[in-house]
């Protein structure tokens, strides 16, 4: 089910035109990358995904509801977190979501339970008496969080969550999410951390100079972009060997060196694999492991942009 449907947005401040007809969409239990270069428009299209920025042209559908017709609706349909969370520094986490409960509408026994939810689920508990200047930037990033899941949204807009954070923190963040879309919340993340995204994400939109490159399934956009399977060999023969023996295979490029075997590129699916395993087996290469790539999402990233800056 599509839960955010972003339909032809256009944004302009004076002369400059930060979002060009930008469409896509993120459905329940998917999470969503968000990516491009530094003013590329990944964060006005946020903010008007968030009802902050009215779009100029086009329409925002969350779960059918309008961010021109229907702001407030859409409001408690998405949890949006900025890349710079402003909270009260010297406001304890326990007062802290209490007061982002009550703005959010919540009273009595029902804030009680949504306050103890989010406090379980990000691991909170321990820290609650504690100010939010005290906590480390992965805690105040939780806070975050859980501010954005009290009132239990169908959409998670995340701008940047994982700048700053050290590499245990980026973990347990994306363990959070990866959680979040399993229980069918659809999720939009912008993020430069390109290697954090392709290990979670099942979709990606690839922005530039306001305008969509493509979006979709990372596999699919990598098919668009070049239909060849990427794999791996190693062979009990020399590396140099193996080199010299893909470079002349039908189906066979991108040949490179990489530890003690090569990567290469190869046309035709699984029967062109083993029809070239069955030429190396004869040859005596004497073929030790083939495993399949994953797609790279930062060669994806560079193949679609040119590094345009508005």
């Amino acid at each position: 089910m599509k839960i955010l449907d972003v339909q032809s947005i256009s944004r302009s401040f004076g002369n400059v035109k930060a979002v060009d007809n930008v469409s896509f969409s993120v459905s329940a239990g998917e999470i969503c990358g968000f990516i491009g270069p530094n003013g590329a428009g990944k964060t006005t299209t946020m903010r008007i995904c968030s009802t902050l920025e009215l779009p100029d042209s086009g329409d925002v559908l969350v779960s059918g509801s309008s961010v021109l017709d229907d702001p407030r609706g859409v409001t408690r349909k998405i949890g949006f977190m900025p890349d710079a969370y402003a909270s009260e520094q010297n406001t304890p986490v326990r007062d802290y979501l209490d007061f982002h409960a009550r703005a959010q509408g919540l009273r009595g026994a029902e804030r009680d339970k949504a306050m103890r939810s989010v406090i379980d689920f990000t691991g909170l508990d321990p820290l609650l008496d504690k100010e939010i200047l005290a906590l480390s930037k992965g805690m105040r990033q939780r806070a975050g969080l859980a501010v954005t899941l009290l009132h239990d949204p169908s959409l998670l807009i995340l701008d940047e969550p994982a700048a700053g954070l050290d590499p245990r923190a980026r973990v347990e963040l994306r363990e959070l999410l990866t959680v979040l879309a399993e229980m069918g919340k659809a999720v939009l993340i912008s993020s430069h951390i390109l290697t954090e995204l392709s290990e979670i994400c099942d979709v990606v939109a690839v922005i530039e100079a306001g305008t969509i490159r493509a979006s979709g399934r990372v596999s699919d956009i990598q098919k668009k972009l070049s239909p060849d399977a990427l794999y791996y060999m190693r062979c009990l023969a020399e590396g140099e060997a193996l080199q010299r023996f893909l470079l002349e295979q039908p189906g066979v490029d991108k040949v490179r060196a990489e530890g003690h075997g090569c990567v290469f590129g190869l046309a035709g699916g699984e029967e062109a694999l083993a029809d070239l395993l069955g030429r190396a087996v004869n040859q005596d290469l004497r073929p030790m492991e083939v495993r399949p790539l994953a797609v790279d999402l930062e060669e994806v990233f560079l193949s679609l942009t040119d590094g345009v800056v508005q």
